[in-house]
């Protein structure tokens, strides 16, 4: 039964509050229609990437090629493929959007401004995540927690008004020592940038190593104030001003 709405949303949050990571993807992948993982490559997203390869499930995996990503991460795309035998399926910013955001603000524009950061933000991520999560009832994000204050409250389901689906967050519970064990015992392959200093990656240009005693998140877009700055990707108020610009 296709889950596509508020009280089912909350339903199913309750469902996978007592199960293990395996058994909540399960669940996700046999609730029917399209069930969408975004993954970003990083640490979190790869444990769930392999447990979805592992298992086998009827879950399509995607990833945001923004064209700005360092070449760890690119490389990482590719093993990771391979020692799943899974098709990471890349979405891409419009070259168009792309000359008209640098026409607008400079390539790199985004240090001038918020506005034009969330404008960035807007063309090599929300709208390649648009077309990645077409036809889907269910998205599955890597979200915990332990990464920001922003994300402490974050459910293993809620209902996405914005994008009228539901957003599953199975690894919500889980702390980076968790983490990095099950990497230990499954090998799962990593990006190296992790052991650089690099717990949260994104773009290259908007993403620094944290310094010792630094929130998770602190390395990316650093020359903000925001304490409670995103990209837009989950959080629907700074989805809203990128989308009227």
């Amino acid at each position: 039964m296709t889950v596509i709405n508020p009280n089912a949303a909350e339903a199913l949050n309750d469902k996978l509050a007592g199960l293990d990571l395996a058994g909540r993807l399960s669940l996700v992948a046999g609730l029917g229609g399209r069930v969408v993982f975004t993954t970003s490559l990083g640490i979190e997203d790869q444990v769930i990437t392999a447990e979805i390869g592992t298992h086998r499930l009827p879950i399509d995996i995607a990833t945001l090629e923004t064209g700005r990503l360092f070449a760890e991460t690119l490389a990482l795309i590719d093993e990771t493929e391979a020692q799943y035998d899974i098709h990471i399926q890349r979405f891409a910013p419009e070259k168009a959007d792309i000359d008209a955001y640098a026409a607008q603000y400079g390539l790199n524009g985004f240090y001038e401004s918020v506005e034009a950061r969330h404008a960035c933000c807007g063309v090599r991520k929300l709208k390649p995540l648009a077309r990645a999560l077409e036809g889907a009832t269910i998205w599955i994000t890597g979200l915990r927690r332990g990464q920001s204050a922003n994300r402490a409250e974050t459910p293993f389901a809620e209902y996405d008004a914005e994008r009228h689906l539901v957003k599953v967050n199975p690894l919500a519970d889980w702390d980076m020592e968790a983490i990095k064990a099950f990497v230990l015992e499954n090998g799962v392959p990593v990006n190296p940038l992790h052991a650089r200093g690099y717990p949260s990656i994104g773009c290259e240009p908007c993403t620094r190593a944290i310094k010792p005693g630094e929130p998770e998140r602190a390395g990316r877009w650093w020359w903000e104030q925001d304490e409670k700055r995103e990209c837009g990707l989950h959080v629907a108020e700074e989805a809203s001003v990128v989308a009227a610009q």
